[in-house]
């Protein structure tokens, strides 16, 4: 049963998906179009799922569900999986499809803009002072709705990337 994000209890758990490339307004609408009706019939074991999702700076989806209403299983967390993967093909380009199982990490810029540096790059990008421990970064391990609210930014040295920090100033 699909709902309105801001619907979910703060205790509803979420899941942060990361687009490999900015997505266009247009592709925006078209996964709000195919996420909705995914999630109005999203069910565990045959129990109807209370879910909602949100496009965030048109490069995140946020999806969540209210765990207290019913529990989601292992399958039907597998079918979102796959919902998303479709919505990914459904959306390719002439550089392919969006792959929104992207572990890049994604800061924020001066000028609001995402930026994303691949695990291999970065340590160089903190060498090169191109992250700092004060970098703004989207802190996709947020687990319930009230992290997501409370922690979406984050500063790098709060962030999974303070190891990088610690190895740059030894």
């Amino acid at each position: 049963m699909y709902v309105d994000f801001d619907k979910l209890p703060d205790h509803a758990r979420v899941w942060v998906y990361q687009a490999n490339r900015p997505l266009s307004d247009g592709e925006v609408r078209v996964i709000g179009e195919t996420l909705k009706p995914a999630l109005s019939q999203w069910a565990a074991h045959g129990q109807p799922l209370l879910a909602s999702a949100l496009v965030i700076e048109n490069r995140f989806v946020v999806v969540g569900v209210d765990e207290g209403y019913n529990l989601p299983s292992g399958c039907s967390i597998d079918a979102s999986v796959r919902t998303l993967q479709d919505i990914g093909r459904q959306l390719s380009d002439n550089s392919g499809s969006v792959d929104f199982f992207d572990r890049s990490a994604a800061v924020q810029n001066a000028d609001g803009s995402v930026a994303v540096y691949p695990l291999p790059a970065i340590k160089s990008a903190v060498t090169d002072g191109l992250l700092n421990p004060n970098t703004t970064v989207f802190n996709t391990l947020v687990k319930t709705k009230a992290e997501f609210l409370a922690e979406w930014h984050v500063r790098a040295a709060d962030s999974w990337l303070k190891r990088y920090f610690k190895s740059a100033v030894a």
